[in-house]
């Protein structure tokens, strides 16, 4: 897995991840970005490329992921306000069980959102059924804090339940 992220330095999050994909891609591969084409349910692939990518950007960062494997990137800022009211629609059972008994809520939910999130992009149906029909834990691995931003990272094969 390649990854990287960037400032968005006045840049759009599109063009800011665009250009990261395009720096990794070259990096990778000594190539131009191929063309980039979309699924029925909107999510982006290469056309004519046996690589596979995600890209997700908050109001400051861009993040992006290039692997041979299908893979999934969600991003979320860690001061980003969250009614936890949303806990009710995305949770599920044992997800609503860790919240309640996490110290920091909002982190707590956080967390489950870009894991969910993630795990929706990877489906490549978005959240047709999710995001309360899979359950994560608050302590798992594939989520990273970097520069102020919990990112999730999930890849083809790796098992989550639904």
């Amino acid at each position: 897995m390649i990854f990287g992220w960037c400032a968005l330095d006045g840049r759009t999050g599109h063009g800011a991840g665009r250009t990261l994909l395009a720096e990794l891609y070259r990096r990778e591969t000594g190539k131009a970005l191929p063309p980039i084409v979309k699924n029925e349910w909107g999510k982006p692939f290469f056309a004519d490329s046996p690589w596979h990518f995600s890209i997700s950007h908050t109001r400051k960062h861009a993040f992006c992921v290039l692997d041979r494997e299908n893979i999934a990137i969600d991003a979320e800022e860690l001061d980003r306000r969250v009614d936890l009211r949303l806990a009710e629609r995305i949770l599920s059972p044992g997800e609503r069980a860790q919240l309640d008994a996490a110290p920091d809520k909002s982190r707590a939910i956080l967390t489950f959102w870009v894991l969910k999130e993630a795990a929706a992009k990877l489906s490549g149906e978005g959240l047709r059924g999710f995001p309360n029909h899979t359950d994560f834990s608050l302590d798992d691995s594939r989520v990273q804090e970097i520069d102020g931003c919990l990112v999730a990272v999930l890849q083809e094969g790796e098992t989550y339940a639904v």
